[in-house]
């Protein structure tokens, strides 16, 4: 139902032009008002209908199935994760271990670039990063295999836009595997495009979100795919990940590279990629950055 000027008409604005009045019995007249009551009944059928188009909007029903599952990629009624309250602390201002490299540590975008090449230009303040208008993502200047990764990030103190527009970020591995970083604190969205989501994939099996401006955390352990000689895959993608603490995935197998309402299938690609942070236009911030290998067992060496 469309108001006046062609937008969803709000059930106040429906009351008011139906002008229903209530109903008050006279001493003489006991008849129910037949149009008060057809009136309401109509009412109620065109708020749930309104109701039903607004939580329509939370996803989407024409896309691929995600295989192995019974939800589309990005399916508004897939099952929201559960709401839980992380610790007060867990990893926040980690230093990094010895064998750590680390990307950024609040000074400068040395260990950056554009994603095309070239210098990036994001925001330094205070000790953190912040995305710049239109500046487009980042990437780290090297690549990386099978690591383990600390990130602090934080959305936006000042509250705007919902779903997908409220602090929108993410963690691009390799440029092909997304971890979504969003506003997820009293903020619905598709579950697979909430905060701690592997994009278009798997949501979180909590939601550990902080609120707006809070400080957060990210510790990853990523194992890329493998392929043999002639080709054939061998190893899934995999990753483990801990939102502010707390496991929200556990050695999660990827179905493919991660878009936007599309499947990707695997492709044969090197051992080693790029770490992206995404430019959505919303000012995320970000802070104290590093990554390990993780190397094997039985090595003395680091490769």
């Amino acid at each position: 139902m469309k108001d006046v000027n062609g937008e969803p008409a709000s059930v106040p604005s429906l009351i008011f032009r139906m002008n229903l009045k209530p109903y008050r019995a006279s001493k003489d007249s006991t008849h129910i008002n037949m149009k008060q009551i057809l009136g309401i009944v109509v009412l109620g059928a065109m708020s749930a209908t309104i109701f039903a188009a607004e939580q329509g909007k939370l996803g989407y029903q024409d896309t691929p199935m995600i295989p192995g599952t019974k939800w589309h990629v990005h399916d508004g009624e897939r099952p929201q994760p559960r709401i839980i309250k992380a610790g007060e602390k867990f990893s926040q201002m980690a230093e990094a271990p010895s064998d750590a490299i680390v990307l950024f540590d609040g000074k400068d975008l040395s260990k950056w670039q554009k994603s095309g090449g070239g210098e990036a230009n994001w925001i330094i303040a205070n000790g953190y990063m912040e995305t710049k208008p239109k500046s487009g993502m980042i990437r780290t200047k090297d690549t990386f295999g099978d690591f383990q990764l600390h990130l602090e990030f934080a959305t936006p103190e000042k509250v705007e836009g919902t779903g997908q527009g409220r602090g929108n970020n993410g963690l691009n591995i390799f440029g092909r595997y997304e971890i979504q970083i969003l506003d997820s604190y009293e903020n619905k969205t598709y579950p697979d495009g909430q905060a701690g989501a592997i994009y278009g994939q798997f949501p979180p099996l909590v939601n550990a979100s902080r609120g707006p401006g809070q400080w957060q955390t990210y510790d990853v352990i990523f194992e890329g795919p493998r392929w043999n000689e002639q080709g054939e895959q061998t190893r899934k993608a995999s990753i483990t990940l801990l939102h502010n603490g707390v496991i929200v995935h556990n050695k999660r197998e990827l179905i493919g590279g991660t878009t936007h309402q599309k499947i990707v299938p695997y492709r044969k690609h090197a051992e080693t990629g790029f770490i992206e942070l995404y430019e959505h236009g919303n000012p995320v911030r970000f802070r104290n950055i590093w990554i390990r290998p993780l190397g094997e067992y039985d090595q003395t060496e680091s490769k």
